[in-house]
């Protein structure tokens, strides 16, 4: 393969995403306009689960006094969305192989909206868990099924843009949470957190009625011997009807073996299971990825802010739930960025970028906690740390790990296994998050959140790493294609020297 004579003629007959030297670069298409309010109308039920994070920061500590609960009971109440959230990852494979992908993204809504009426009017701490266990399973089928059916329904030159938009929604419903918490705060103590929770209701009903506006997912349809529709759809999605029809033909090939009005998922567990070789790989990728996502302490950094800022000095509860503000500017804002250069960049430069920042933002908190717990005066000066390290970490995250994890998980599953594969994976992502929102405050009580700091510190180290060796570049190709880069031993080397061979780009 070292010969350039042959090489060229490879690339000549043959065509590869990398220019050819002395050529200007392919254009990208343009964003298409149809595909875009597909995946911003899929993308809107994440906004509940970014809302819940936000507001219950500022709630629980409403919640506490009007209720008195210990500090084991606002672990658990905090993290029972998560842990919960795994009932409805798990389902949401299975329900939409079964029924579709829209239709479980309006169940997903159906049941959050229920858990959100229920946490708005408890009137005891036992009422509300119902409302969080209800809650969480609306918010596990909405994080499975929003990147899978924007990846499912995205050109491939534009996917990263748009499968990274659940992540946005997400941190927008943050912002929105810390912007109601600030403006409810000044009411009473046993109505402010009810209006907080509850208003989460809003939003869910106009999310059901926009959902039923748009279309199936082709590649669904396809799987369900439903060509015809697929078609139709696709030539909305793509740039013209050649691409359409290109797209539908790789479809309907990688679907030859399932394609039917009766399946429904059968036999993917199974495969899951007792994975070949490539799936292993694949599997290794999207658990170890969506783990590490939790693992770096995020949710519970976001959850717990308040507590952590209340730690280094800032008392006045209007002053903590306002610092939240500014946390969720940051992190909004960078998403963003981090959307917009997905395409252009690639994933795996966001997400090693991401990563190392995290570890160095996380290191820098803990250095920052550590002076504060030692310290009677608490310095000005450490506690600007502290809110920087803060805003630093939760913008990394937004950078790399938050959009890139949804759009690995929903686009290096073959479509078979594209539902239930992604299920599983974000099933290990709420476990982790729970787990991590649920011990949080108890080994911090143990060893500091200086120390805490440090622990998540050496965990996105670990990261790093992991990211290096085990996530391949799937910019520009097609989710068909994308399973290629898991046959060769290698990962990434092999992957880059793939397509120097000459490996066609699907659009």
């Amino acid at each position: 393969m070292g010969d350039p004579v042959v090489r060229a003629s490879m690339e000549t007959s043959v065509g590869v995403s990398q220019p050819l030297k002395g050529l200007p670069p392919p254009r990208r298409p343009p964003l298409n306009k149809y595909a875009l309010a597909c995946a911003i109308l899929a993308s809107t039920n994440s906004i509940l689960l970014g809302y819940d994070i936000g507001v219950m920061s500022g709630a629980i500590l409403f919640i506490k006094d009007n209720l008195k609960i210990s500090s084991a009971q606002e672990e658990i109440l905090v993290g029972s969305l998560n842990v919960c959230s795994l009932i409805g990852s798990l389902a949401s494979g299975w329900t939409s192989d079964w029924i579709g992908r829209r239709y479980t993204i309006v169940l997903a809504a159906i049941t959050f909206l229920l858990g959100a009426v229920l946490m708005g009017l408890a009137p005891s701490y036992p009422f509300l868990m119902a409302g969080r266990v209800i809650a969480g399973i609306g918010v596990g089928y909405s994080l499975m099924i929003a990147p899978v059916y924007t990846a499912e329904v995205s050109p491939a030159m534009t996917r990263g843009f748009l499968t990274s938009l659940p992540e946005v929604f997400i941190n927008i419903g943050i912002l929105l949470g810390y912007i109601f918490n600030y403006t409810l705060s000044t009411l009473p103590p046993h109505i402010n957190w009810r209006l907080m929770l509850g208003l989460a209701a809003v939003p869910a009903i106009g999310i059901i009625a926009g959902v039923l506006a748009m279309p199936e997912s082709p590649r669904w349809l396809v799987m369900k011997g439903r060509v015809e529709e697929a078609l139709a759809i696709l030539r909305k999605t793509s740039e013209n009807d050649a691409e359409a029809d290109v797209r539908l033909e790789e479809m309907t090939k990688a679907a030859s073996d399932i394609s039917s009005n009766g399946w429904r998922g059968q036999g993917v567990w199974k495969e899951l299971l007792k994975p070949t070789r490539q799936v292993r790989r694949i599997l290794i990728a999207a658990i170890g990825i969506n783990f590490f996502m939790q693992a770096s302490g995020n949710d519970a950094v976001v959850y717990y802010t308040p507590e952590v800022f209340k730690a280094a000095g800032i008392q006045k509860r209007k002053q903590l739930v306002g610092v939240t503000i500014i946390m969720g500017l940051a992190k909004t804002s960078f998403v963003l960025v981090s959307a917009l250069f997905l395409d252009r960049f690639g994933r795996r430069p966001l997400l090693l970028l991401g990563a190392i920042g995290m570890a160095c933002s996380l290191a820098g908190l803990g250095l920052g906690s550590k002076y504060l717990e030692h310290s009677d005066h608490k310095p000005m000066w450490a506690i600007a740390l502290c809110v920087v390290a803060v805003c630093a970490d939760v913008s990394f995250f937004s950078i790399g790990l938050g959009p890139i994890t949804w759009v690995y998980s929903s686009e290096i599953f073959p479509m078979r296994l594209r539902a239930q594969g992604s299920s599983l994976a974000v099933s290990v992502n709420r476990l982790v998050s729970g787990v991590v929102a649920m011990t949080f405050l108890s080994i911090s009580k143990k060893i500091s959140f200086g120390g805490m700091f440090f622990v998540l510190a050496g965990i996105m180290v670990l990261a790093s790493v992991f990211f290096y060796f085990f996530m391949p570049e799937t910019k520009d190709k097609s989710l068909e294609e994308i399973g290629a880069l898991f046959e060769d031993k290698g990962g990434t080397r092999d992957s880059s020297r793939s397509r120097e061979m000459g490996e066609r780009e699907i659009v």
